[in-house]
């Protein structure tokens, strides 16, 4: 069964929650990280809100990880659009949505609009939202703005909106930013009140310094934790922290998610259930003689959408099995979006279903046989909503031997 990543940022499963080194050009020893093969971060982020030309910087962090042997992405978190480099893997497109200063929501993104476009490097739409942490960061003088203020529920609900606002724009992440150095880090409440009304990656940084609180704002929602200042001052407690990531991902997955989500073992049997009516409209397909394919949709452990390849029958190549169910199940519902839905299908999505999938913001994809030759994976592998998860392989070998037969009876 594999897990596919859609984004950079984000590997969705279960107690899966990532740890980011936030290194400055102008201040961090590499020579002083504890990086090796078995320990090391999920990502580097490379940036400061001063500073120039990173692409140094970069070579270097990337020889650094050569000699440790660790492949991790490099991600620039730039201050300005001169930190911007194709030496990097992905760039936070960060917009500062907590300031009115025009120079950066968007001029500063569009001076560097044609670099990063002309590039190879994926760009993460990102709202960078800053919270009071009790200090005067330098993000706060170079931008001439000032942090929203989160000591009453007033406060705290322009936080919420403001990143609701963020996701309405169509940012894939959500940057909530203590600053560098914060006496006090993003509180829980917030992290909660925002992951509860957003779907987008959540990242949290500023003021963390213990293990304990990296795993109370994942516990909280947050997706990625970011630590840079005190990683700066303390290296040496790069592993501290690793191991307490581990084990909240470990103790996670032993019981039901934080969020009533189903264990490993109990998900799995419910998707062989749910994959069982996928192969019943699959075998309706085949008793029509269509190619059999079937998918179902599901929502809070019910189906709202059931769909066979009906091709030949309507004289329609778009009629495959998903576009059928997505029009049950948004029927069903009333509204074209499923954002709280799983869609189950027998054979691996092809890009056109894919792109469908995409739209209707379906969460979860569950799929029985790979197809090679015409799946999505091969033509279009970023085409799911970028918090999307995808398992495969659920009933494999009957989706497989069910098509293979058919496509036999053929020849």
């Amino acid at each position: 069964m594999d897990e596919i990543n859609h984004n950079i940022l984000y590997r969705p499963s279960l107690g899966d929650k990532k740890l980011a080194l936030l290194l400055d050009p102008e201040k961090a020893d590499l020579n002083a990280l504890p990086l090796s093969s078995d320990s090391h971060p999920d990502f580097i982020f490379v940036g400061g809100s001063t500073g120039g030309d990173t692409t140094p910087f970069v070579r270097a962090l990337r020889e650094k990880l050569s000699i440790v042997n660790c492949q991790l992405s490099i991600i620039l978190f730039p201050g300005s659009a001169a930190q911007f480099t194709p030496e990097a893997d992905a760039i936070l497109y960060l917009s500062l949505l907590s300031g009115d200063n025009p120079e950066y929501l968007v001029s500063q993104q569009i001076k560097s609009a044609r670099s990063i476009h002309a590039s190879s490097v994926e760009v993460i739409p990102t709202a960078y939202i800053l919270i009071d942490g009790g200090v005067e960061t330098s993000t706060m003088r170079v931008t001439g703005t000032k942090p929203l203020n989160p000591s009453n529920a007033e406060g705290i609900q322009t936080i919420v909106d403001t990143s609701i606002a963020a996701e309405l724009m169509g940012k894939q992440a959500i940057y909530l930013e203590a600053g560098s150095g914060a006496k006090t880090p993003v509180s829980l409440d917030i992290i909660r009140e925002v992951r509860k009304n957003t779907s987008v990656t959540l990242i949290v940084g500023g003021g963390i310094r213990t293990p304990e609180a990296m795993q109370a704002a994942y516990s909280a929602g947050a997706d990625i934790v970011v630590i840079g200042n005190h990683f700066e001052s303390h290296p040496e407690d790069l592993n501290s922290f690793l191991t307490a990531q581990r084990s909240y991902s470990a103790a996670v997955l032993q019981c039901s998610g934080p969020t009533g989500e189903a264990g490993p073992s109990e998900q799995r049997s419910d998707d062989s259930r749910f994959m069982r009516l996928a192969l019943q409209e699959a075998y309706k397909a085949q008793d029509a003689q269509e190619i059999p394919i079937g998918c179902v949709i599901v929502s809070d452990n019910r189906v709202i959408g059931r769909g066979h390849n009906l091709t030949e029958t309507l004289a329609d190549v778009t009629a495959h099995a998903e576009i059928q169910a997505i029009t049950a199940a948004s029927q069903t519902l009333g509204g074209k979006y499923l954002p709280d839905a799983t869609l189950y299908v027998t054979v691996e999505p092809c890009p056109m279903c894919a792109g469908a999938i995409g739209w209707a913001q379906i969460k979860r994809i569950v799929y029985g046989a790979p197809d090679p030759k015409r799946g999505y994976q091969t033509y279009a592998p970023r085409a799911f909503h970028p918090k999307a998860t995808v398992t495969s392989g659920i009933l494999e070998e009957e989706c497989r031997s069910l098509i293979q037969e058919f496509f036999k009876s053929k020849r």
